[in-house]
């Protein structure tokens, strides 16, 4: 089965590099006019929406802080000023996330995974809601983590925010949910993209070992997961977190 998302409207955050770049590049592979999102390195970023473009994907590229309010309004007024309203929203981007005992980190630190991974989809849904429920239609999909379902440990601030994540996106499924609006989650296991190329080859192989699928994911795993729930096919599911983690998590 092929989706298509022709006549849709996608912002995908944080979508120069990694998941976030294979995410893009395949809601517009099937119809979506795609904005590409990124925060920090433009040479980096225009060089990405170059393969993007080489691929036949429409779009444009668009730089913001999406932590901010100001910011995520610039942007989209800029995208509904190039693409048109969106109506497609993948909350994406990521900050470091170091392994630390909780002595280690600072409230500053929590503080910063909270603001990416529930004041940011905060920011952006609101900014989207309006157009979204003139319209009866809307998808949402928030990018989680296995982390929150397999408790990793020393890693109390990234499991945190993303557990509050979770949990917001499963009220917001509930409230959106008359106005034709879904809110989803992916939540990806370990899938190697160019920010752990320096990860120790010893982590990497204990963490092979625990995967019953026997083999490393790959985004296009996760982001054919995003473009179901971008899909008319999967109108009827809301409020769902679908693990991209080859069988590690139960639940």
């Amino acid at each position: 089965m092929s989706f298509s998302l022709d006549g849709h409207v996608a912002l995908v955050t944080g979508s120069s590099t990694g998941l976030g770049k294979i995410t893009a590049r395949n809601l517009a592979t099937a119809g979506a006019k795609v904005a590409v999102n990124f925060a920090n390195n433009r040479e980096r970023a225009e060089e990405s929406f170059a393969e993007f473009e080489q691929h036949g994907c429409e779009g444009m590229l668009v730089q913001a802080d999406v932590t901010s309010e100001a910011e995520v309004d610039r942007m989209f007024n800029e995208i509904e000023s190039n693409l048109g309203p969106v109506d497609i929203v993948v909350a994406n981007a990521t900050p470091d996330q170091p392994l630390l005992p909780i002595e280690e980190y600072d409230w500053e630190f929590y503080e910063s995974m909270i603001n990416f991974f529930i004041k940011s989809p905060y920011l952006l849904a609101r900014r989207a809601l309006p157009h979204m429920k003139s319209k009866k239609w809307g998808r949402i999909v928030n990018i989680t983590s296995e982390v929150y379902h397999t408790s990793v440990a020393p890693f109390s601030a990234y499991v945190a925010a993303k557990g509050g994540q979770i949990g917001w996106s499963r009220s917001m499924a509930t409230e959106l949910a008359p106005f034709g609006i879904t809110v989803n989650m992916v939540s990806p296991g370990w899938i190697p993209v160019e920010r752990h190329e320096k990860d120790a080859p010893e982590d990497k192989d204990a963490y092979l070992a625990t995967i019953p699928m026997q083999r490393w994911g790959v985004p296009k795993d996760v982001a054919d997961a995003v473009l179901y729930y971008a899909s008319e096919e999967a109108a009827f599911v809301t409020g769902q977190t679908l693990c991209v983690n080859g069988g590690r998590s139960p639940w």
